[in-house]
C-alpha cells in the first residue's frame, strides 16, 4: 500500500495557521488535527510571507501585472534590437565590395 500525502483545502490551511498564531502552540494544534508540526509551521510561514497580498487592492494587482508585462516587452525589444544588428552586420558584410 502506497503512502500518500494528505491534501488540505486552502481555507483549512489558513484557519490552522491563524489558530497556531493565536494559541502559539503548534504541537497542540498539530495533534488536534493530525497534522505534522513541520507542515503547520510551513503554513504559518506562508501566511506571514504572503498575508499582505490579502490587502492589495485591484489597482495594486493591476499595476503589478502591467509592470511584469512591461518588463517582458522590454526584454523582447532588446532581443529584437540584437537580432536586427546581427542581420544588419551580416547584410553590410555581404553588400560591401570585395577588395582583394
Amino acid at each position: 500500500m502506497a503512502n500518500r500525502r494528505k491534501t488540505y483545502a486552502a481555507q483549512f490551511k489558513f484557519e490552522r495557521a491563524i489558530e497556531s498564531i493565536k494559541k502559539d502552540n503548534i504541537s497542540e494544534i498539530s495533534r488536534a488535527y493530525d497534522i505534522g508540526t513541520n507542515v503547520l509551521c510551513n503554513w504559518k510561514k506562508q501566511l506571514f510571507k504572503n498575508g499582505s497580498n490579502i490587502f492589495e487592492t485591484s489597482p495594486d494587482k493591476e499595476n503589478k501585472k502591467l509592470k511584469q508585462k512591461i518588463k517582458h516587452l522590454e526584454q523582447l525589444v532588446g532581443k529584437k534590437e540584437i537580432e536586427l544588428n546581427v542581420l544588419k552586420n551580416f547584410s553590410d558584410f555581404y553588400e560591401s565590395p570585395n577588395t582583394t
